[in-house]
This record gives C-alpha cells, sequence and structure tokens, in this order.
C-alpha cells in the first residue's frame, strides 16, 4: 500500500474546491481544507468525514500551515486571488507540486468562466518559481480533467489524483498552452 499522501485544499468551500475535496475523500489522502471562513470549512469536513467513515479531512486556519504540511498543493480559490494566496504559501510550497483550478468551464460547456487570455497557472508558475505547478480544469459534464504542465513527474501525480477522484485526464504536453 501506497504512503498516504497529504493535499491542501486552498479554496476548499468554494463550489470547486468543495467538489474536489469530497471526490478525493474516497482516497488514501490527508486533505487539509481551507477556506476563509473557518466555519464553513469545519462543516465540509464534518461532511466529508460523515460520509466516508475511512476519509481523513481537517479544517485549517491558515492557508500556509495547511501548505507546509501538504505534499501537494490544490488552489481551488478564483484566480483573482492567487497573488495573495502565492505571497502567503510561497516559502512554505518549494518544490511541491501545486495544482491550479483555474479557468472552469462554463456550466453551458462552451467556454470558460475567465477570458481566454488569462493565464493564472502561467501567473501562479511565475509568482511560486520553485514550486511544479500543474493545470487543471475539469469538464464535469463529461468526468474529464484536462492536465497541463511542466514537469512530467507532477503530471503524473496529478493525473493519478484526479483518476483517484472519479475523473479521465486528459494529458496536454505543457503548462504554457491554452487548454
Amino acid at each position: 500500500m501506497r504512503t498516504k499522501q497529504t493535499i491542501a485544499v486552498i479554496g476548499a468551500t468554494d463550489k470547486m474546491g468543495s467538489a474536489i475535496a469530497k471526490s478525493l475523500s474516497v482516497g488514501n489522502y490527508r486533505l487539509l481544507l481551507y477556506a476563509k471562513d473557518l466555519n464553513t470549512c469545519k462543516q465540509l469536513a464534518a461532511e466529508i468525514l460523515s460520509k466516508h467513515l475511512l476519509a481523513d479531512a481537517e479544517a485549517m486556519d491558515c492557508s500556509m500551515h495547511a501548505s507546509w504540511e501538504a505534499d501537494m498543493i490544490i488552489i481551488a480559490a478564483p484566480d483573482s486571488e492567487y497573488k495573495e494566496i502565492s505571497v502567503k504559501i510561497r516559502e512554505v510550497a518549494t518544490q511541491k507540486i501545486v495544482i491550479s483550478m483555474a479557468d472552469p468551464l462554463l456550466e453551458t460547456y462552451n467556454g470558460t468562466i475567465t477570458a481566454p487570455e488569462n493565464t493564472a497557472p502561467e501567473d501562479l508558475q511565475q509568482l511560486l518559481p520553485h514550486s511544479k505547478v500543474v493545470k487543471a480544469v475539469i469538464d464535469n459534464k463529461r468526468a474529464e480533467v484536462f492536465i497541463a504542465g511542466n514537469d512530467q513527474d507532477a503530471v503524473e501525480m496529478a493525473r493519478e489524483m484526479m483518476s483517484v477522484a472519479g475523473y479521465h485526464p486528459i494529458l496536454a504536453k505543457n503548462l504554457f498552452i491554452q487548454l
């Protein structure tokens, strides 16, 4: 059996963060959930623990502490918050995989919420130059996730994690392309 990995989910109570945290709770992961509203985050952790008896989920009151303990960091907050988040976690995110859940698809599945020229994951890589940033865009309609990154090992870890969460991963060549 593989060693339990710890995953920080920053923006855990946002729609995407909550969905990915719930999906990952079935895997062999320790989930450290962070959101600005600690009470809502505690409710999410309690919901996860009540539905999955073997789940390991804990609400955290600080994004930096959650990230410090994590092997991987998922940022599911709005991309407008990436700069603020990166400042808080920069010191503890060195050499860690940071998964950007930016550019979610519209509910109509005919575009993205952010403009196509938006490059939140690319900006995040510049803000966290010593981290391994991976971009993940989920298409819930098809249960697919498009994954791109410049570090092949990080992309593979993200692929494996998203597969455990129940998504069909589709790999792109590198981070600096639009999906």
